[in-house]
């Protein structure tokens, strides 16, 4: 019994630090084949654009929507576990959907103090 605790607590340390280090890498090489591309292309003499910034107000935006719909359907997924399980300790977990739905709520008042500013200028 005690063999295969420490194969499953060696697979969590092997994949709890192989996984975010193979993301890693694979950031890394994608970004560099970016960059070769665009300076292969640089040295045919191809005219090569540069990517437009993402705005303030679109990232927040992009935000705001993932946090709350992330948040609605955390609180949905516990709430309907809540109402099968007949369990009304479950309702405490419901609640800290409260914590993302807050933040998306920032994020999208960011989103429109921002359009409201641009717009006003």
């Amino acid at each position: 019994m005690s063999e295969m605790g420490g194969m499953i607590g060696l697979a969590a340390v092997v994949l709890s630090l192989g996984i975010p280090m193979a993301l890693m890498y694979t950031y890394y090489r994608v970004k560099k084949l970016k960059v070769d591309e665009r300076m292969a292309a640089v040295a045919r003499g191809v005219a090569v654009p540069f990517e437009e910034p993402v705005a303030p107000a679109a990232r927040s935006r992009k935000a705001a929507i993932l946090l709350i719909s992330g948040a609605v359907g955390f609180m949905a997924a516990f709430g309907v576990i809540a109402v099968v399980e007949h369990e009304p300790d479950t309702w405490s977990a419901v609640a800290l959907g409260i914590i993302p739905l807050a933040m998306g709520i920032g994020y999208l008042l960011d989103f429109t103090i921002t359009n409201r500013e641009a717009h006003s200028s």
